[in-house]
């Protein structure tokens, strides 16, 4: 095939299919602006950057900011602490999500499944700082439900939201609370994608309710989970920032302080935006070669992976 026929399919192609182009254009263009031009910050992660030279005319110290990171004492913790909680974050938030699309998938009172869908949902628009209200109405050491229910019970002050070792769990356990809901609806869109016939002909061949899940219904999200699970593998250095900023506090740092929230510190409360850089720099690194490397695991155990 030459190049101007080629051209010529491509501007057929154009033509024909130009209205799910224009539908495309908005999305193209949001990922264009907000996603692909501000990487030419990534520039600063080389650069002494100054407020006033701007990124261009700020000084070159090349792998420095990088150096900063790595020699600091803290960054092992750190590094230690974000992937512990990545980790505990996959391997008990995942789960949860599939549990209650299941358990929806298996409700046939439409009413009593959609309120039950309103009550799961809901906590997931709910904002941390709204979820930290919430856990500190219970556990707060003077004036909590539940640490008032304790001092009366023993005559201790039960102290949950310092204690180092409850934090973690603190974490997790109000994550799968806010987000647990949410996360099933992709899994029900899967179910929902599943052939019908498939479960008449396993209730011909006399498969029962448990028979049914485990041969179809699993089977048939078994992709939608591995999909999920790789694009978790590339953030597990995100350990969700939001919500350990607002839980974390000075009895903790040992176990909370997690890579983004000292990145927080150093960045944007002391203005040391090239440091900053650099670990985003890293993380990016590191997270693009995770996902790689989870997709071709993937792959080797039959599934289809991302691409």
């Amino acid at each position: 095939m030459t190049l101007n026929q080629r051209f010529l399919l491509i501007r057929r192609a154009l033509v024909r299919y130009r209205w799910f182009y224009l539908m495309m254009l908005p999305g193209i263009i949001y990922y264009i602006v907000y996603h692909y031009v501000p990487m030419g910050g990534l520039l600063i992660a080389f650069k002494k950057y100054n407020l006033i030279k701007g990124v261009w005319g700020s000084e070159w110290i090349g792998l420095d900011n990088f150096m900063t990171v790595f020699s600091s004492p803290d960054f092992l913790i750190l590094l230690k602490n974000t992937i512990l909680l990545s980790i505990y974050r996959i391997m008990f938030n995942m789960l949860p999500d599939v549990l209650l699309a299941l358990i929806l998938n298996e409700i046939r009172v439409q009413w009593f499944k959609r309120v039950i869908q309103s009550i799961t949902y809901g906590p997931y628009f709910l904002s941390w700082i709204i979820v930290y209200g919430l856990v500190f109405s219970f556990l707060a050491p003077d004036a909590g439900l539940i640490s008032s229910w304790w001092r009366g019970q023993t005559g201790d002050t039960l102290n949950l939201l310092t204690d180092k070792d409850f934090f973690r769990p603190l974490l997790l356990l109000t994550d799968i609370w806010k987000n647990t809901g949410f996360g099933a609806i992709i899994y029900l869109a899967a179910l929902a994608a599943i052939n019908s016939e498939l479960y008449e002909a396993a209730v011909v061949d006399g498969a029962g309710r448990w028979r049914q899940m485990w041969h179809i219904t699993l089977p048939g999200i078994r992709e939608v989970f591995v999909l999920l699970f790789i694009l978790r593998i590339g953030h597990i250095l995100d350990a969700g920032f939001e919500q350990v900023y607002i839980f974390l506090n000075a009895r903790v740092y040992e176990v909370g302080d997690i890579i983004d929230t000292w990145v927080f510190r150093r960045g944007i409360e002391q203005l040391d935006f090239s440091v900053a850089a650099a670990v985003g720099f890293f993380k990016s690194i590191i997270g693009f070669i995770l996902v790689l490397g989870a997709n071709k695991l993937a792959k080797k155990f039959g599934s289809s992976g991302i691409w």
